[in-house]
């Protein structure tokens, strides 16, 4: 991570318009302090001394810093950090957060509460108030990171957290060390194959160190089907607690009473949950158009009724996501990828399949989906991309693609969506992937439908001009037309990760100055690459590189060069050669991860 100066200094400038006169005073002072010379030491150690430079609290209750951070982000799981806020505060009351001698380790495998240990951090002095105004935007992370005060980093899975607990467990014990481990976890996140794995190696280990604190509020991002099991956490991890996980008092009392009983256990609180996602109040009250991703449900529905098509439709929790509520049939499998995709490889060849599944969750069912896509026939995978708050492996879709037997398209039109449909009927020996994106956008008048694994040239090109062209992939080619409105650069649109272009349109690009390839995943293995690859075309490819930042879609835009302003500055780069070109757009990519 970044120094506090370059982590804080932009993004909390930016939020002056949405603080309080009280919080914005704040800020500048903080702001003024990081001006005069930021101290050394890490980062954690950085937010500390600016706490203790600049000491005044504006507020004494860290369910309120977590409501105005939340507000002021204007996304995130408020609802989520509330109801483990008695459980993170019991952990502060114990020593297991901020002490330099822990009575025991500490494992927050309910990964993206990290909102309220920041805000507890801030009501107890070892926080400044500007970082929390950063919150999905670039500054703080909203998922634990070892750098802002966490013992161990997440990343892209649900589950990981239990793993860590129970590997540092069976470390300590190996050492000689007397300590246990806290783990941190939800009753959602125990749905994952991972925490299953876990806790039988626990107990197979008879690691006795081990304490599980599960936040037991009955809620994934859906409901569950049922509570987590007493029975279950007992046969793995021996002596069970339950008590209010909304008492302070009564999860401190219950946490220190396990820490000082020999054995491993569970503490299991129960605690209420609201909505998943936090969603700042509409202006005008109406709600807002629906992403993509989420016509793709009513658009299923219709086209299941008019073919009286037999369909098995599973998702991991992600029915909303995907519109599928009030629409067709479904059945959610909790928060159980994995089980998601192993549920259809029994089924009879001509029932539609459909998975529905998260550009994060996908990651962990690879293997899973290998067997799906070598042993299942009409398989429709429904894989939702998001770079909001929780970040995604930026080649997801890529990957997706190298899997046997399968073919990947990000439609961007109601129309393309159902040529994906219609190509499965046609191909159901081969497993359809579609990327769905999350983004609310115009549909664009041009679309690949008539020729899905072809190509549409939305700008086409002029007859005698042979300067710059670009061909995107799936939602990109909505980015790129719009900064290319009032340009004119030829500009192909592909709907297919790996399009099958005519020979005369391959001599057009490959005869172009300067060619450009834009996709909204990532750039390694992805689609200007396999262009390269295939055709021989020398062409720069941009896209999202490295690891995917954790912010609101249109931070994430700006920050990997995909704002429209950013494209629009890179079409019209003059650029009378390739390596010209190449090095303007590491220009642009360099403005914006510096942004």
């Amino acid at each position: 991570m970044s120094t506090l100066r370059t982590l804080v200094h932009d993004e909390a400038t930016a939020a002056l318009p949405r603080l309080t006169p009280a919080e914005a005073a704040v800020v500048r002072r903080e702001l003024a302090e990081l001006a005069a010379g930021e101290s050394g030491g890490g980062l954690f150690e950085q937010l500390r001394k600016l706490a203790a430079a600049v000491p005044e609290r504006l507020y004494d209750d860290s369910a309120r810093v977590l409501l105005r951070m939340h507000e002021i982000a204007g996304s995130g799981n408020l609802q989520s950090n509330l109801s483990s806020l008695s459980t993170v505060r019991a952990c502060f009351d114990l020593g297991l957060v901020g002490g330099d001698t822990p009575p025991a380790e500490l494992v927050v495998g309910r990964g993206h509460i990290a909102p309220a240990f920041y805000a507890e951090h801030y009501v107890r002095g070892a926080f400044p108030f500007a970082p929390l105004t950063t919150l999905h935007r670039g500054g703080l992370t909203g998922v634990v990171h070892r750098d802002l005060g966490f013992g161990n980093t997440m990343r892209y899975s649900l589950g990981v957290g239990v793993h860590q607990a129970v590997g540092l467990a069976w470390e300590l014990r190996r050492r000689g060390d007397g300590r246990k481990v806290v783990c941190l976890a939800g009753d959602g996140e125990l749905q994952e194959g991972a925490a299953f794995e876990a806790l039988r190696f626990a107990h197979e280990a008879d690691l006795d160190n081990l304490v599980l604190v599960v936040d037991a509020n009955g809620k994934g991002i859906e409901p569950l089907a049922k509570p987590v099991s007493r029975d279950y956490l007992a046969a793995y991890l021996g002596q069970v607690v339950e008590t209010d996980g909304t008492d302070d008092n009564a999860v401190r009392d219950s946490l220190e009473g396990l820490l000082a009983a020999p054995g491993r256990a569970a503490l299991v609180c129960r605690t209420l949950k609201g909505a998943h996602s936090f969603r700042p109040p509409s202006a005008s009250g109406a709600p807002g158009r629906p992403s993509f991703s989420q016509t793709t449900g009513p658009l299923l529905a219709d086209r299941l009724r008019r073919t009286k098509r037999q369909a098995a439709v599973f998702t991991a929790d992600m029915a909303a996501r995907f519109g599928f509520k009030d629409h067709l049939p479904y059945v959610n499998t909790g928060l159980a990828e994995t089980l998601s995709v192993g549920l259809t490889l029994s089924l009879p060849d001509p029932t539609l399949k459909v998975v529905a599944t998260d550009g994060m969750y996908y990651m962990d069912s690879l293997s899973m989906l290998t067997e799906a896509t070598t042993g299942a026939r009409n398989l429709l995978v429904l894989a939702g991309k998001s770079y909001g708050q929780w970040g995604g492996a930026h080649n997801a879709v890529n990957l997706l693609g190298g899997l046997l037997n399968t073919r990947v398209y990000e439609p961007v039109t109601a129309a393309e969506f159902q040529a994906c449909l219609d190509r499965l009927d046609r191909e159901p020996g081969t497993a359809h992937v579609v990327s769905a994106v999350d983004a609310r956008f115009e549909p664009p008048g041009t679309d690949c439908s008539d020729d899905l694994d072809g190509a549409v040239w939305v700008t086409p090109p002029a007859p005698g001009r042979s300067g710059t062209a670009v061909v995107t992939f799936g939602y990109a080619g909505v980015l790129v037309a719009e900064a290319n409105a009032d340009l004119g650069v030829p500009h192909l649109h592909c709907a297919a990760l790996e399009p099958e272009l005519p020979a005369e349109t391959v001599r057009l690009l490959a005869g172009v100055e300067r060619l450009l390839t834009v996709e909204y995943n990532g750039v390694q293995g992805g689609f200007g690459e396999r262009l390269r690859a295939r055709h021989l075309l020398d062409a720069e490819v941009h896209g999202v590189r490295g690891d995917i930042l954790t912010c609101a879609h249109a931070q994430q835009l700006r920050r990997h060069g995909m704002a429209p302003d950013q494209l629009r500055a890179l079409l019209g780069a003059s650029a009378p050669s390739f390596a010209e070109g190449a090095a303007k757009g590491e220009e642009v990519r360099g403005a914006a991860a510096s942004a």
